[in-house]
């Protein structure tokens, strides 16, 4: 039960006017205490009352803060992971493109009559690509010539080695080129033809002009 209530209203402010006027102030315990000095404390009171709030009120909006910015890294760690996979899985991608084109132009330059039944005779996990060699490639080939070479056509001779000039031998070709023209029709070579695009482009267009 507080002062007000214990002395009644009307005796109550009789008693706080005299306080007043005595520059004192009651307590609960009913001692007189200067008024100065009570105002003094219960503003640092309220000061602290006032202090703790604010506190409580700043941990709750670092709680808050905290636990969003613990999400938000989470949300960014996992973007973060997922397009890392993306971008290994696009790469690897390409790797593969990259190694299955050089695989088949290394085939036709090798003379493969069918290079996807070459492919499945081969150990392609041990075959690397370096820039644009095939590292592992050549062995395998040579191993399967010896012991498969109806797989490959047999390389042309030039002109004299065997005993006799191939048809259309005589036509006077650019350069040092002494096969037959691979674009006449009599002498159609499509595998020669790629090789040649690929190696001298140049001679190929003229070989190409002149069937």
């Amino acid at each position: 039960m507080d002062l007000k209530e214990l002395l009644g209203e009307e005796l109550y402010n009789q008693v706080m006017e005299k306080a007043g006027d005595n520059k004192l102030a009651v307590v609960s315990d009913g001692n007189w205490f200067p008024k100065d000095k009570f105002d003094a404390k219960n503003d640092e009171v309220k000061d602290l009352k006032n202090q703790l709030k604010t506190r409580d009120t700043q941990l709750d909006a670092l709680k808050s803060s905290a636990a969003d910015h613990d999400a938000l890294k989470q949300q960014i760690q996992t973007l973060q992971d997922e397009n890392k996979n993306k971008d290994t899985e696009y790469q690897e991608k390409l790797d593969k493109q990259s190694f299955d084109f050089a695989l088949k132009d290394a085939l036709r330059g090798a003379q493969a009559k069918n290079p996807r039944a070459v492919t499945a005779l081969l150990n392609t996990e041990a075959i690397k690509l370096d820039g644009d060699k095939l590292l592992g490639l050549e062995e395998q080939l040579n191993s399967l010539k010896e012991s498969d070479g109806y797989l490959f056509a047999e390389k042309e001779e030039p002109a004299g080695l065997s005993g006799r000039s191939p048809k259309g031998a005589g036509q006077q070709l650019p350069g040092t080129y002494n096969k037959p023209n691979p674009f006449k029709k009599e002498s159609l070579n499509l595998t020669e033809q790629g090789r040649l695009f690929r190696e001298d482009p140049d001679l190929a267009k003229k070989l190409q002009a002149q069937a």
